[in-house]
């Protein structure tokens, strides 16, 4: 089992899917993290039943917080509870994971659908790397160490292969969702505008591709399960250093192009 060697993380979009999955599996490893933040946006409904439980097996480590992508109050108040939960060595890694995906080609993606794409999808990251930075650069202080890794200080943006500009040609026939496309790649442009502008803070920032996956977003159709991708995300994770600040890489560890 993957370690990611933080000591503290938190996960959006954590009550299913790839974010769940990140939570068993941090849990199962060898040394499991000592916090995890488990974020979802109803926390005590019934899509985040399996997420509840996982916290009560371990009540210790796992928080769950009410954290909603969409709403900048949301994500302020979630701040505000993680941080006077987190001790002076700070958040060594922030995951998001938070997403929408809705399918349609150019003729066939509404207004409404793009709004929704790009308030979870690059909003959401954005507001919240701004208001758990000071806990990002706080570890970062804190480690003590030179360079970048995620056991230091480390932002996670779950992004996919179809933000790729050099691949739509191949999988834009069976797999439009242009919305979804357009809101990711506008992530990785987010990933590289924070690379430039935390570098002196010595934050890591990647985006990371977690293959196709047979989740409620990915659909049964999915090449892989949860577990192998999480397996090799976390792996990946493990592996980063500053030479890979801003990379695109996906579950595989194989360098995806922009």
């Amino acid at each position: 089992m993957a370690a990611t060697k933080a000591c503290s993380v938190l996960i959006t979009g954590a009550n299913r899917g790839l974010g769940l999955e990140m939570v068993k599996q941090m849990m199962e490893a060898p040394q499991p993290v000592r916090q995890l933040f488990a974020c979802c946006r109803d926390p005590e409904g019934p899509k985040a039943e399996n997420l509840r439980n996982l916290a009560k097996k371990h009540p210790k480590i796992i928080t769950v917080i009410r954290l909603d992508a969409t709403d900048p109050c949301s994500i302020k108040e979630s701040a505000q509870r993680v941080g006077s939960l987190l001790g002076k060595e700070g958040l060594n890694m922030l995951v998001n994971n938070a997403g929408v995906l809705a399918h349609g080609t150019i003729q066939t993606t509404s207004s409404e659908d793009m709004q929704s794409a790009f308030n979870t999808n690059v909003m959401g990251p954005m507001n919240i790397i701004k208001e758990f930075l000071p806990y990002l650069q706080t570890a970062a202080k804190a480690s003590g160490k030179p360079g970048m890794s995620c056991s230091k200080a480390a932002v996670i943006n779950i992004s996919s292969a179809l933000a790729s500009m050099a691949l739509v040609e191949a999988s834009y026939s069976f797999f439009p969702a242009v919305s979804y496309r357009v809101s990711k790649a506008g992530l990785n442009m987010l990933t590289m505008c924070t690379v430039e502008e935390f570098k002196k803070d010595e934050i890591l920032f990647a985006n990371l591709h977690p293959g196709w996956v047979r989740t409620d977003m990915g659909g049964e159709g999915g090449e892989i399960d949860a577990p192998e991708s999480v397996e090799g995300l976390l792996r990946v994770m493990k592996s980063l250093t500053e030479k890979q600040n801003g990379t695109f890489m996906d579950y595989k560890g194989s360098v995806l192009p922009f």
